[in-house]
């Protein structure tokens, strides 16, 4: 199919988009990447009156140092945070997960911002986001504000952004040392999660010292497993000791029923996953 009309702009500023969100159009939507929005437009699931593309504004691009975080541009790409030495170095649950997202094509387009904002629960990256203790920082007509991202995904496809703001940049707190991994469970390549986890782990001497923990599609929004975390912390990285830790794992969680598995199925995956990716993060 072919999209309804709308109106687009390209600002080279995130001042002129800003003020672009605020005009008097019906509906606005801002694109990223592309991924996700268009084809929801060929669709015509969405009939935005105006379209602004934020694709040309340099400062949302880029990772740098900020002493005891990094911070990730949310118009940088998945390929870039794959790569990227300092994500690799001091959030590798990040680096590690978005490798694992669609294709090379899709990495080298796709935005993390854009992959946050959409707020797919099948999406690969809201759940290490979570996971990591990130704070997303949204700039709106009022100006700044940030919010952790335990409160940013608030629903199926709903954030905490406002429609006149946009998601600038990601501040992540350093796991500088942490191990990591991000079990992803698919039919075929390339497929989105049909359950997920992402695990960072700190070790010492075998014993897991502290462990965090967030699946992927076992809700409307990404879920932090707190009470595994808990019960993790202070275990030794066995086999045993991990599957009894997160054998609870999927207690209180609402994964979807669908043409890939019902909701036992996933919480069944999620259990199984969990252990998987705490023991490869703990390197045993």
């Amino acid at each position: 199919m072919i999209s309804a009309g709308f109106d687009y702009t390209a600002p080279e500023s995130l001042a002129d988009a800003i003020a672009a969100l605020n005009t008097d159009s019906e509906e606005i939507k801002v694109l990223a990447g592309g991924h996700s929005l268009l084809p929801v437009l060929k669709l015509r699931l969405a009939a935005p009156t105006l379209v602004v593309d934020i694709g040309r504004i340099r400062e949302l691009r880029g990772i740098s140092d900020d002493g005891d975080a990094i911070v990730i541009g949310a118009m940088t790409t998945h390929d870039e945070v794959a790569t990227s030495d300092l994500v690799k170095e001091h959030a590798s649950l990040l680096a590690k997960a978005s490798q694992t997202v669609a294709d090379p094509q899709v990495r080298h387009r796709g935005t993390l911002g854009g992959a946050l904002a959409h707020a797919d629960p099948a999406g690969d990256l809201p759940a290490p986001i979570l996971a990591l203790d990130a704070e997303l920082v949204i700039v709106g007509a009022d100006g700044e504000r940030t919010v952790a991202a335990a409160d940013f995904f608030e629903d199926l496809f709903t954030t905490a952004l406002a429609e006149n703001e946009i998601l600038t940049k990601i501040r992540i707190p350093k796991h500088t040392g942490w191990g990591a991994h991000y079990e992803k469970f698919t039919r075929v390549a390339q497929q989105w999660s049909i359950v997920a986890v992402a695990a960072t782990t700190r070790s010492e001497g075998g014993t897991i010292s502290a462990a965090k923990v967030a699946l992927t599609n076992m809700g409307s929004t990404p879920v932090r497993a707190s009470a595994v975390e808990q019960a993790l912390a202070g275990q030794s990285a066995t086999e045993d000791a991990v599957k009894q830790a997160v054998s609870s794992v999927a207690d209180g969680t609402s994964p979807p029923t669908d043409t890939n598995g019902d909701a036992d199925y996933r919480r069944h995956l999620a259990m199984v996953l969990t252990g998987r990716a705490v023991l490869a993060a703990a390197g045993s």
